[in-house]
């Protein structure tokens, strides 16, 4: 709708490109030909999925808002984009919500669009297809305030026949949808983090939450779904490692229903275009409870990180 606000008209096109790129991940995965590339070792992958991902998502936004900032992982070569990879469409049932009045009148010049192509990039060369993701998130003045997550393979392992692919979103003042909301039990504490950047302080931390139980799962954006939907009640992860484009889509959508996203620490995380891409502080987010969990941060590992 063209008299829709420009960040709703935004994360309407989000939606739809969003929707794109999930295809796209799934016909690479299934040309057998991934393109994996190495960028700074065994745990850190770029795949033919990603490029074409991050090029057919800063190609659809660009050309529908040619003013907005948008920073996303990958370093690309700048070139030409086929016209296949190109969604101009937009997400009816994001057009059709009432904009929150205090994010009616931003001009696109004031967004900053975070992109993470897909994330979970090791789990995906390594069928682990829960794991994935494609994280859009929109900032302004610094803050997260909406975001699209799709998950391309949901429902892969119902097997031929079934509809793969949703996508969640949310916005601050509206609320979340594509999923349905759900909380672990009252005084039960299920942990949610990394399977495959571990390290002594990431273990210490978690161990001193008094977890009942431990997931260990790729990509940010996973986590925060199993936060929401009630498989996790905290995602901890103590250790530099996770970008801006890894977190904004999914603190958007976690606080959009009430939920927190901080450092390890309880701080808050910027989004202005000019911040430093690491959360250099780790990930802290919780549903409720979060006071409960920075509080059992060990000494040693807010000594540690403190100092980034």
């Amino acid at each position: 709708m063209a008299g829709s606000p420009v960040v709703m008209r935004v994360l309407a096109s989000a939606f739809a490109v969003a929707e794109r790129a999930g295809g796209i991940v799934r016909r690479v995965l299934h040309s057998g030909e991934l393109g994996i590339v190495e960028k700074s070792g065994a745990s850190d992958l770029q795949t033919k999925a990603d490029r074409m991902v991050q090029r057919s998502i800063i190609a659809s936004l660009s050309r529908s808002f040619p003013s907005i900032t948008i920073i996303a992982e990958e370093d690309l070569p700048v070139e030409a984009v086929e016209e296949d990879l190109i969604e101009s469409g937009q997400a009816e049932e994001v057009l059709q919500k009432a904009c929150p009045a205090e994010y009616s009148t931003l001009r696109e010049e004031e967004l900053v669009v975070w992109v993470d192509p897909l994330d979970g990039t090791k789990e995906y060369t390594e069928g682990l297809l829960d794991h994935v993701t494609v994280l859009i998130g929109i900032a302004y003045q610094g803050k997260a305030v909406a975001g699209v997550i799709n998950q391309p393979f949901y429902n892969y392992e119902l097997g031929a026949g079934a509809a793969l692919g949703r996508t969640l979103w949310g916005m601050l003042g509206l609320g979340g949808f594509g999923f349905k909301l759900q909380e672990v039990p009252e005084g039960r504490r299920i942990v949610t983090t990394t399977r495959s950047h571990s390290n002594k302080l990431v273990t210490e931390c978690v161990q001193a939450m008094e977890p009942h139980e431990v997931i260990r799962v790729g990509g940010a954006g996973n986590k925060i779904i199993q936060l929401v939907e009630g498989k996790a009640s905290a995602y901890v992860f103590a250790s530099p490692g996770c970008k801006k484009w890894d977190t904004c889509a999914p603190e958007a959508i976690l606080h959009a229903v009430g939920g927190r996203l901080t450092d390890i620490l309880g701080c808050p995380y910027r989004y202005e275009a000019d911040v430093q891409h690491m959360n250099s502080r780790g990930v802290l987010a919780t549903l409720r409870d979060h006071d409960y969990y920075t509080q059992h941060v060990p000494p040693s590992v807010r000594q540690a990180l403190s100092t980034n």
